[in-house]
């Protein structure tokens, strides 16, 4: 099955460390929230899920920074993982990452990689 371009928002919507972009994919068979940010230029996203509990990270709708715009933060635990890899920093969350989910911009917008996403 061929899958059409999905858009996630346009580049101009995601400021260096400000708020997130929040949005859906099919992973692993479900509908699963998750969102993009833009960290040192670069566009990241990944499933809106803790790795130390499956709830989602904002604090506010697409508010994933802490204060100083430097790391992702969960808002329920305050696991905090770099925002450029996903990978844990510190908190409970124990080594476990942020799922990553696949995009890149072009031509003015962020674009999802492909149709449905599964990790396996």
């Amino acid at each position: 099955m061929a899958f059409g371009i999905r858009v996630i928002c346009s580049s101009a919507e995601l400021a260096d460390s400000g708020d997130g972009v929040r949005f859906e994919i099919e992973f692993e068979g479900k509908t699963e929230p998750a969102f993009a940010v833009r960290f040192q230029g670069r566009v990241y996203a990944y499933l809106n899920r803790c790795a130390h509990m499956p709830m989602e990270l904002d604090w506010k709708l697409g508010k994933f920074f802490d204060v100083w715009g430097l790391h992702l933060i969960c808002s329920t635990h305050g696991a905090t993982y770099a925002p450029d890899t996903g990978s844990c920093l510190r908190g409970p969350c124990f080594r476990a990452g942020l799922i990553p989910v696949p995009v890149e911009e072009r031509d003015g917008r962020v674009i999802l990689k492909g149709g449905a996403y599964d990790r396996r």
